[in-house]
C-alpha cells in the first residue's frame, strides 16, 4: 500500500463508508404539509407563543428588560415540543433555522435537530432525529416510514440551541390527524437556568434533562435555560413570574451566578419577587453537580461548597420566615459516584449519560412536589 493510499482517509467522507450515516436524497415527498400551530396538533413549551406568534421562549424585548445576551438566547428553541396523534405511516418535517449549526462541542443534531418519540405519556419511546446538512440553514427530512397505518401518539423536540423560524409536519394525504392525549392539567413546570438547563451538550433534543423529565410527567415544561446567562437578574425573575398557571419553579442558575456575593443577592430576591406574585406554588432550588476539575483543584471545589451552603442558607431563611413550599436540592451526586467525571463533554456540559443521570435524580423531587397537581388528574 502507498503512503497517499494509507493517509487517504484524511480526504474520505466517512458517511459515503457507512450506509447507516449517509444522507439520503429525499426529492418530492408527495405528503400534505400541517401548521403545527394549528387543531389538532398542541404547541408547548412557549409560554408567550398565544401574545407573539414566535417560537420564542421570553417576551419580545420592547421594554429593554432583558440583556442582549438573554433577548437572543430566547430565540432558542429548548423545550418547545409538537404532540399529536396520527396513523400516517410517513412524517417529515421542513425546517427553517434562524442560523447553521456553528457549535464546535455540540452535534447539530442536538443543537438544531428535531427529534421524535411514540406513544402516549409515561410510554414515550424515541425513534428518530433530522438527518441533513449541518451546514445548510433549513431542511426537509423524513423523520420515520412505518410499514403499518396504525394510529400513534407523536411528540416532537424543538432544537436546543438555534432558532427555529418556521416548522411543517409532513404527514400522508389519507392520514387522520387528532389531539393528542391531554396534560394532567394546565399548570406548568417553570425551569430557570444555565446553559445545562437549556440543553447543551445534549446529541439530540429529546435528551436535556427537563425533556427527559417531561416523559415521565405529564404537564407542559417551559424551559428558560439560558446559555451563559441566566445570572438570577430581577428583571428576568418579574418577566417569569408573569406565566400563569404554575405548578413548579425550578431555580437552577448556581453555574452562571458569577461569584458567592452575587448568588447570595439574586436568589433571595428572585425568590422574593416570585414569591409576591406566586405565594404558594412550590420553589425547588437544585446546587449544581460535581465538575471533573474539582478532582484536581481544591478551591473549585471549595467555591461549588460555598454556592451550596448559600442556597441552603436562603432555603432554609424562608422556611423559618413561614413560606412551606420552599425546597433544596443538593445536586452534587446527580452524576453518580466514581464514574461521575465520565458524564460531560467538556467537564461542565453534561454528555447524554450526564443528562439521563440528572433526570433520574431529579424526577423523584419533581414528582413528590407536584403529587397534589398529578393525583387530580
Amino acid at each position: 500500500m502507498s503512503e497517499a493510499t494509507a493517509q487517504g482517509s484524511t480526504t474520505i467522507n466517512v458517511q459515503s463508508l457507512d450506509e447507516n450515516m449517509k444522507l439520503e436524497e429525499t426529492g418530492p415527498l408527495g405528503l400534505v404539509w400541517h401548521s403545527p400551530v394549528e387543531a389538532p396538533f398542541r404547541l408547548s413549551g412557549f409560554a408567550w407563543y398565544d401574545q407573539e406568534r414566535l417560537f420564542r421562549r421570553m417576551p419580545l424585548n420592547e421594554s429593554g428588560k432583558l440583556s442582549q445576551a438573554v433577548d437572543y438566547l430566547a430565540n432558542c428553541t429548548a423545550g418547545g415540543q409538537i404532540s399529536f396523534r396520527t396513523n400516517s405511516p410517513r412524517l417529515a418535517v421542513s425546517v427553517e433555522l434562524a442560523a447553521a449549526a456553528d457549535m464546535y462541542h455540540m452535534p447539530a443534531t442536538g443543537q438544531c435537530g428535531f427529534d421524535a418519540y411514540i406513544g402516549t405519556p409515561g410510554e414515550q419511546r424515541y425513534i428518530a432525529t433530522s438527518r441533513y446538512d449541518h451546514r445548510e440553514q433549513s431542511y426537509e427530512c423524513i423523520l420515520f416510514e412505518l410499514p403499518e397505518s396504525t394510529m400513534r401518539e407523536v411528540t416532537l423536540n424543538f432544537p436546543l440551541y438555534q432558532g427555529v423560524k418556521s416548522v411543517s409536519i409532513g404527514l400522508e394525504s389519507d392520514c387522520e390527524v387528532l389531539p393528542p392525549t391531554p396534560y394532567a392539567s394546565n399548570k406548568k413546570v417553570v425551569l430557570y437556568g444555565t446553559s445545562i438547563l437549556q440543553g447543551g451538550c445534549a446529541n439530540r433534543p429529546g435528551m436535556a434533562y427537563p425533556n427527559i423529565i417531561s416523559r415521565r410527567i405529564p404537564l407542559q415544561f417551559i424551559n428558560l435555560g439560558f446559555s451563559g446567562n441566566g445570572r438570577g437578574e430581577p428583571e428576568v425573575a418579574q418577566i417569569i413570574s408573569d406565566i400563569q398557571d404554575p405548578a413548579l419553579l425550578v431555580l437552577d442558575y448556581e453555574a452562571n451566578a458569577v461569584s458567592h456575593e452575587l448568588y447570595s443577592q439574586t436568589l433571595p430576591e428572585f425568590i422574593r419577587i416570585y414569591r409576591e406574585a406566586h405565594p404558594e406554588v412550590p420553589i425547588l432550588v437544585v446546587s449544581k453537580f460535581r465538575y471533573a476539575l474539582e478532582n484536581f483543584n481544591p478551591e473549585a471545589l471549595q467555591r461549588r461548597l460555598g454556592m451550596k451552603q448559600i442556597a441552603i442558607d436562603v432555603v432554609e431563611q424562608y422556611k423559618q420566615q413561614g413560606d412551606r413550599n420552599i425546597h433544596f436540592f443538593d445536586g452534587s451526586d446527580m452524576f453518580g459516584g466514581d464514574d461521575a467525571h465520565e458524564c460531560t463533554v467538556d467537564g461542565a456540559h453534561p454528555t447524554d449519560l450526564g443528562f439521563l443521570r440528572m433526570a433520574d435524580a431529579l424526577a423523584p423531587a419533581f414528582q413528590q412536589l407536584l403529587s397534589r397537581e398529578l393525583e387530580q388528574a
